[in-house]
């Protein structure tokens, strides 16, 4: 028995609640509903999921007077959107002495048997005997 009362009695109090809910829903005016409804459909982002109309506003931490001076230098920096070596090969920049170097080549040019090498006349190896005249005039001096 105590059972059948306690069942009645949730049915009861479950009534009760429905009641009221129903009772607050009957007693907006239809005006009321629709400036309701108006309100919701003129509402911003009603329906939408976050992300879905573009990103979020951004809201920077960085000095923006920092960002713009160093983006008027990347814009005027040369080379700024060139890979290395797109515009022929970087520039050399020798390490020995150009007279030296110069020195060098012009006694290899000079060289009388410059040509010649050992197996190219016959099988024989080639000794020369001649004397190269560049090397001979930087040792007269």
């Amino acid at each position: 028995m105590k059972t059948t009362q306690l069942a009645l009695a949730a049915a009861v109090a479950l009534l009760a609640v429905t009641s009221v809910t129903s009772v607050s829903a009957q007693q907006r005016t239809r005006e009321a509903v629709e400036a309701e409804a108006v309100a919701a459909a003129h509402a911003k982002d009603q329906n939408v999921t976050r992300g879905s109309r573009g990103a979020d506003p951004f809201k920077s931490t960085a000095d923006s007077e920092a960002m713009y001076k160093q983006a008027v230098e990347t814009a005027h920096a040369p080379n700024q959107n060139v890979t290395r070596g797109s515009r022929g090969a970087d520039p050399f920049t020798s390490q020995r002495d150009p007279a030296q170097v110069y020195q060098e080549a012009m006694a290899t040019a000079a060289a009388p048997d410059q040509n010649v090498t050992s197996g190219s006349r016959v099988n024989s190896k080639v000794i020369s005997t001649m004397q190269n005249p560049v090397l001979q005039s930087a040792q007269g001096k």
